[in-house]
């Protein structure tokens, strides 16, 4: 029988269970406490108590179980995703400066295609979209007129989406930052949630200063995400924007697509970006990589534009809502180079000039000019097909980073984001972990022991690997887009020359050994 050995590695491990004839020990993933002990610990609504390790009562436990091992396979998810610009500029007297480009809001997932139950049938009008939403500025006072609804419509890819094209702020509200406010409502009036969007800096006018780095405030760092659109005459209804359609470049009237903004390599093959820090200045060489498709343009290079010429000697950091142009490298000598410009829908090529009296001036037409601004989004998804409670599925829990920490006995893991609150529990999977609620911002977890996921675990020699999700009290699932992996580490040790025969009843101790070595050297690692 071969015996494993530990093997060192950075990572934590679990460890070998203690001896049961010591005493009571810190909670871990292999001691457990009893149901009373476990219910002290907990509130009256199953909400665990700030510092304190608690897990669901065993009979509620079976059924979410069942529940979160029925949401993993059928993917029953919906996502709520919001888009919108970095940066908004503010409105003087009675104009209105409409966000641009617009908020949009995309709904994903199987979830929002909510089929009847067995035996009903679709009732009259019961047609179109199964929610209806509302959005505004967060502390408005959410009258009409500073509130804009949307009636969501579905997309090619089933998705549904609206964008809010009224949204202004005005110089009225005296605040540098906002949030978006979006209110979902189901068919039938019952409130899904309330979801916010990241923060937006208001701003005046678009800085005409040469920028400079000491203040990088409004500066496009390379990596960041970006819109592109195009006003044709400086006129807001000719606005177009760059998209992505059917796997094209499109200039699309109606929706927008964040592109990431990378610094190019001029010896690099396209679609290779070496990885290259810092901020995005005139006359680089830069790729436009669409988020949602991948879709890239080839190289170009991003120029400066005053008063419809392309400046080709600025070399300044690039600043939000500017004017640029994308000139095509490769350009003859004595040659102005062509041009990224739109064609009603198309995107296409122009042929630019040089300008007669300066040299370091290329002549271009209006449908080549950009303004660059950079975009944020953010996403919410939730599965409310655990839950047996009509509360809104808001605040959703976002998770950005795990920490791993531990070993030995017990080997914890923290969550660190927002919207944390005592009513969430961790899950590897459809195993629910001892979870301690710290703060908003970070939750605390057991990782549980391997042998939860299956008694065959001594023998795998392959990597376990679960998701991380968190449910709500509730029943309410809210997935994540982590994963645990649980890693066997072993090696086989050649019998030295001369050894003794190992003894008749030496196949139990062996067996001990291995169970307790395999268990010791499934070593843990997180993957995103």
């Amino acid at each position: 029988m071969a015996l494993f050995s530990p093997v060192a590695t950075c990572g934590p491990r679990v460890g070998i269970p203690a001896d049961p004839s010591a005493p009571p020990g810190p909670l871990t993933h292999l001691s457990l406490p009893d149901r009373s002990e476990a219910r002290l610990r907990s509130g009256a609504d199953g909400r665990s108590l700030p510092g304190s390790w608690t897990r669901s009562p065993p009979e509620h436990a079976i059924m979410l179980r069942e529940g979160v091992r029925r949401c993993l396979q059928q993917h029953c998810e919906q996502t709520v995703r919001i888009l919108h610009a970095k940066v908004a500029q503010k409105s003087y007297g009675n104009e209105k400066r409409f966000f641009c480009p617009p908020p949009c809001v995309y709904l994903a997932g199987p979830g929002w295609r909510v089929k009847p139950a067995q035996g009903q049938a679709h009732l009259a009008g019961d047609s179109g979209p199964t929610v209806c939403g509302y959005m505004g500025l967060d502390g408005a006072s959410g009258s009409a007129a500073e509130t804009q609804k949307l009636n969501f419509e579905e997309q090619p890819d089933s998705n549904e989406f609206s964008c809010a094209k009224t949204l202004y702020i005005s110089d009225a509200d005296k605040r540098k930052h906002f949030r978006l406010v979006l209110r979902l409502v189901q068919r039938g009036g019952r409130e899904l949630g309330t979801f916010h969007s990241r923060l937006i800096k208001v701003i005046s006018k678009p800085s005409q200063k040469k920028q400079s780095l000491k203040n990088t405030d409004l500066c496009i760092s390379s990596g960041s995400k970006v819109s592109l659109f195009n006003r044709l005459r400086s006129q807001t209804v000719s606005t177009r924007y760059l998209s992505v359609e059917d796997g094209a470049f499109v200039a699309s009237a109606r929706q927008w697509a964040a592109f990431t903004l990378h610094l190019a390599d001029e010896h690099s093959s396209q679609g290779d970006f070496p990885p290259r820090e810092g901020y995005v200045r005139y006359g680089s060489l830069v790729q436009l990589v669409c988020t949602d498709t991948g879709i890239t343009l080839p190289p170009m290079i991003i120029r400066k534009v005053a008063k419809q010429c392309a400046l080709l000697d600025v070399d300044e950091p690039i600043s939000q809502l500017h004017k640029c142009a994308f000139q095509f490298p490769g350009a003859s000598p004595g040659a102005a180079g062509n041009y990224l410009c739109l064609s009603t829908e198309k995107v296409v090529q122009f042929q630019a000039t040089l300008c007669p009296k300066e040299a370091n001036k290329a002549l271009l037409n209006d449908s080549s000019c950009w303004t660059i601004i950079g975009t944020e989004s953010v996403e919410f998804s939730f599965s409310s097909s655990l839950a047996c409670a009509c509360e809104p599925v808001t605040p959703v829990p976002l998770i950005s980073t795990l920490e791993l920490s531990g070993g030995g006995d017990v080997a914890t893991l923290e969550l660190i984001g927002e919207n944390f609150h005592a009513g969430l529990k961790v899950w590897f999977g459809d195993v629910e972990a001892e979870t301690m609620y710290r703060s908003p911002r970070s939750l605390v977890c057991v990782v549980p022991d391997v042998s939860a996921f299956g008694s065959d675990w001594r023998w795998l020699r392959t990597p376990i690997t679960v998701p991380v999700s968190l449910v709500r009290t509730d029943g309410l699932f809210y997935p994540s887009a982590f994963s645990f992996t649980y890693t066997p580490e072993y090696s086989m040790q050649p019998a030295l020359p001369g050894a003794p025969e190992p003894a008749a009843d030496a196949d139990t101790l062996l067996e001990s050994i291995h169970h307790e070595f395999t268990r010791t050297n499934f070593h843990l690692f997180i993957q995103t």
